[in-house]
């Protein structure tokens, strides 16, 4: 029998909106931690985009590292993971021949992905993320014009090593034919097709999918995405996240969802400013929540995201459902009190929705010291 966490997505080192993550990033590892060591997992599966850069800070790297050697080494789980489009494979593959002394497989290239990892009666075939380039050198063919081309060919030397006493499970990267997006992720598209077609794919008994962030943008039996376990954009706010966990001996109910409890969780308040600022209101939020904020007043308030960080200090998005009216002779007269730079963040939340870099915010100050010096 096998029974596996199906994982992905962790996206280490990720910020909202500048908010650090790693918080949350830490507490939801030790819930899935948790949930595999209840479940009796015989592994935890990871398909691709463990970090979000493919240059990763020192911490994310630091604390990636202990997420592993926590899994690995010290609940003696074996781990399987590939890159995702945000890795480096480079970089993952660094230490993977001795990584598998201790069962942790850390597959980044192509040409790895047809000699499967054999755990129990399951045959494991993880395939990384990889650019249509390096399909042509692997199959040595210059016909491979898109994805699909590649994954015929790819799917088709894999199965040419399936043992008929076992079971076969695809870890792969990559849009499903189907599937549907959101805001916090990156398309992937290799020779200008993105959507792998799900026919080529029917052979395996599981696909463990990673990319897309929500667990609802596939809705297969057989073909899951795990979605991420923390929340990256204001389009997931009403996500439930969490793992699968994948029993292959239960034909009938093979997949079982375990939910995630966010340590941060996003909310969206649709509100006037006089009720936002309300103590009875915002008082319910609580300081720790990642707040989206939809004004529905359609009057120019100036300064409006420094007034409303002071009720809420984690406001991560600021939109307008109504049109704005023009600038009443009092509210100018508010304007005229801001300095030039006050004003030209006004300007660029209520025009845009967010807020100024740090490095526009250096930029704007260095112009308007030499405007200043011209006129002087």
């Amino acid at each position: 029998m096998m029974k596996f966490l199906h994982t992905a997505d962790w996206h280490i080192g990720k910020k909202l909106h500048d908010f650090s993550l790693f918080d949350d990033q830490r507490d939801a590892f030790e819930q899935i931690e948790q949930i595999a060591l209840r479940e009796k997992v015989d592994a935890v599966v990871i398909a691709g985009d463990l970090y979000d850069r493919s240059v990763p800070s020192e911490d994310a790297v630091r604390l990636l590292d202990q997420m592993l050697i926590q899994l690995n080494l010290k609940d003696h789980l074996p781990v399987l993971a590939i890159n995702g489009n945000h890795d480096s494979a480079v970089r993952l593959n660094t230490g993977s021949d001795w990584f598998k002394a201790t069962n942790l497989y850390m597959n980044t290239k192509l040409k790895d992905a047809f000699t499967p990892v054999i755990i129990g009666d399951t045959q494991f075939f993880l395939l990384p993320y990889f650019e249509l380039p390096a399909a042509r050198n692997y199959f040595k063919d210059t016909e491979i014009h898109n994805l699909n081309d590649a994954m015929k060919l790819i799917f088709g030397q894999m199965k040419a090593h399936f043992e008929n006493d076992k079971k076969h499970v695809l870890v792969a990267h990559f849009f499903a034919a189907g599937s549907s997006h959101c805001d916090s992720e990156t398309q992937v598209e290799v020779g200008g097709l993105d959507a792998v077609a799900l026919d080529l794919i029917e052979d395996f008994d599981y696909v463990a999918l990673g990319h897309l962030h929500s667990k609802n943008a596939l809705h297969h039996p057989r073909m899951k995405y795990s979605g991420s376990p923390v929340k990256f954009s204001v389009s997931e706010a009403q996500d439930e996240k969490g793992v699968w966990i994948i029993d292959t001996d239960q034909k009938d109910e093979m997949t079982k969802w375990v939910p995630l409890t966010p340590k941060n969780d996003i909310v969206v308040l649709q509100e006037s400013f006089a009720t936002l600022t309300d103590p009875k209101f915002y008082r319910q939020v609580g300081d720790d929540q990642f707040v989206a904020i939809r004004l529905t007043d359609k009057e120019i308030i100036p300064n409006i995201m420094n007034r409303l960080r002071e009720f809420y200090p984690r406001v991560i998005s600021f939109q307008r459902q109504n049109g704005r009216n023009a600038i009443s002779q009092e509210s100018g007269q508010e304007i005229k009190k801001l300095t030039p730079l006050e004003m030209l963040e006004t300007f660029y939340y209520e025009a845009t929705g967010d807020e100024l870099s740090s490095v526009q915010k250096k930029f704007a100050k260095e112009e308007l010291v030499k405007a200043e010096r011209s006129v002087n």
